[in-house]
């Protein structure tokens, strides 16, 4: 949780509701986006694209000062919100996340969860602090209740991750589309066949390891730095040649057989490498 030595700033301090005890806490960044930024250049002058606030009835540009909110009713009706009005019925900024339940994690879908925090307890509620990670830990449960944060509500998840207490941040129900609303073939409208069920499963199963994260990376991230690395140094770049379309699934049977085919050799070749490791390994 420490970068460079230095504990990540929190963004939020509180305290965690269980019961009768309160633990107090501060909520800090469990994430660290690392998309690419480009800024809008002029292409004549390289000047930065300023963004204007701009009226679509007069076309003249509006001071900050005469921007009002409104709520969009369809066929260019808006009902006019006040900031006064919004803040007499804000949430109640308390500075407390109420757990209100414990549930079994498997029982929230992932679809649900949006961003992700690290709880880090002060120095007087160390102790609480352990005790509930310890306790949820033990019990294999997850704690939802809900906080204010920047005069917004949110649902909340709490759960220990290396004696640490993680929070994510959750959509409400009413925020995730249903899959009724899809029109998607399920299995029972088309029906596969026992072999190619089978055949699929077996795939799966050749494809199947434990999750290690630090196996993935971003390998556009890094193309796309590498490209601006080499443009500032002033090297030409190529364009690339087009990727050909891939070919649709004909014969759905002889494209398992020819994955697993390729999943099975290529699982060989790596079983083969790792034996080759240990056995120089132990030459040594």
């Amino acid at each position: 949780m420490r970068l460079n030595g230095l504990m990540p700033r929190a963004i939020w301090s509180g305290a965690v509701s269980f019961g009768l005890v309160n633990v107090p806490i501060k909520l800090v960044t469990a994430t660290s986006s690392k998309d690419i930024r480009f800024n809008q250049l002029h292409d004549e002058d390289g000047g930065r694209i300023n963004q204007k606030r701009v009226c679509s009835v007069d076309g003249e540009e509006v001071d900050y000062n005469h921007i009002v909110k409104g709520y969009d009713l369809g066929g260019g009706r808006y009902v006019i919100i006040d900031p006064e009005e919004l803040r007499s019925i804000d949430p109640e900024a308390s500075r407390t996340i109420d757990i209100e339940e414990f549930v079994d994690l498997v029982e929230i879908d992932p679809i649900f969860f949006e961003h992700t925090y690290y709880l880090v307890p002060e120095e007087r509620a160390v102790k609480p602090y352990a005790l509930l990670v310890e306790a949820m830990e033990e019990t294999g449960k997850v704690a939802l209740g809900k906080f204010v944060l920047r005069s917004k509500q949110y649902l909340a998840a709490l759960r220990p991750k290396d004696g640490v207490m993680v929070l994510s941040t959750m959509l409400f129900a009413d925020e995730v589309v249903s899959t009724a609303d899809l029109d998607v073939p399920t299995a029972d409208r088309t029906k596969p066949s026992e072999r190619e069920l089978n055949m699929a499963k077996q795939l799966i199963e050749s494809l199947s390891a434990p999750f290690d994260p630090a196996k993935y990376r971003d390998d556009y991230r890094e193309r796309v730095m590498e490209l601006i690395e080499k443009k500032a140094e002033g090297q030409e770049i190529a364009a690339p040649a087009e990727a050909a379309p891939a070919a649709p699934v004909v014969d759905l049977m002889a494209a398992l057989e020819a994955s697993l085919a390729a999943a099975r050799a290529a699982k060989s070749d790596k079983d083969e490498g790792k034996q080759k490791g240990a056995r120089h390994k132990a030459s040594a």
